[in-house]
């Protein structure tokens, strides 16, 4: 059995619409199954994907993630001639009702807490943002002073005579 780290399934984590999202041939190739049949168990489960959970990326989205991918393998039927699936998080624990074997089981269980961590990772980040906003008002004045300061010398630099002959 391959280990599957949280670094690993954060690589595949995109966002789209505002959305952290994982494409279909990611999940396929993590669950071992191929792309068609992953599509094939979603479209025939559409009840259990509304748009919170799963959308088809437009051919605009879809092609602004493909220049992000730095190499694309040449060849005929590489790659799908139409948009690929975008799970959320919640379409990424539907999937689980979806696909079922051992494997699939051990990957919902490995994205589902890249996902926790993401989150984890936004608000912590929210919160320092935060704190560093609440300082900036706090000490705003005595910085002001110090670049207040710093304006004064690139002014008086500027003005100096440039050194050098003059021909």
């Amino acid at each position: 059995m391959t280990l599957i780290t949280i670094d690993f399934v954060a690589s595949k984590i995109h966002f789209v619409r505002e959305e952290k999202i994982i494409l279909d041939s990611d999940i396929a190739a993590l669950y071992g199954v191929e792309n068609k049949v992953l599509k094939q168990a979603v479209r025939r489960n559409l009840k259990r994907f509304p748009k919170d959970f799963m959308f088809e990326l437009t051919p605009g989205e879809w092609s602004g993630l493909r220049s992000q991918f730095v190499t694309l393998e040449k060849g005929r039927g590489k790659y799908s001639k139409y948009p690929p699936f975008a799970f959320t998080e919640q379409g990424v624990a539907m999937l689980s009702g979806v696909i079922r074997s051992k494997k699939a089981i051990e990957v919902n269980i490995a994205i589902m807490r890249t996902f926790v961590a993401f989150r984890k990772l936004t608000q912590s980040n929210g919160q320092l943002a935060a704190k560093i906003r609440e300082l900036e008002k706090k000490y705003d004045h005595q910085f002001q002073v110090v670049f207040e300061a710093i304006q004064r010398l690139i002014v008086q630099e500027t003005n100096r005579r440039p050194i050098g002959f003059k021909i």
